[in-house]
């Protein structure tokens, strides 16, 4: 695993209860993937190979549209390593949630 991600997908929706359907569609998407992944309140931390989670980023943001919404905007983070390993998640935040 030589990257991290994590992407808070802001889709444009009518109101919280469309916003959270869209939202949950991407994370369904995410999941599907069959990477490693962290949902958090904010945003989903996601890692992998660096050419994967740059196309996961893209695909995300069209699953939003495909979902329903008129646009999407997304604040995304990169971790990238191309050589050895970046910290995973277990290590950054499991000490945290127990």
């Amino acid at each position: 695993m030589n990257a991290s991600v994590a992407i808070q997908v802001l889709p444009k929706a009518e109101n919280d209860e469309e916003l959270i359907r869209i939202v949950d569609e991407v994370i369904d998407y995410i999941k599907s993937t069959g990477l490693n992944y962290y949902v958090g309140p904010c945003e989903t931390s996601i890692e992998g190979d660096y050419d994967e989670l740059m196309d996961i980023i893209k695909e995300c943001q069209k699953v939003a549209v495909r979902a329903g919404a008129e646009s999407v905007s997304a604040y995304v983070k990169i971790t990238y390593r191309p050589e050895g390993e970046v910290l995973s998640i277990e290590k950054k935040v499991t000490k945290h949630h127990q």
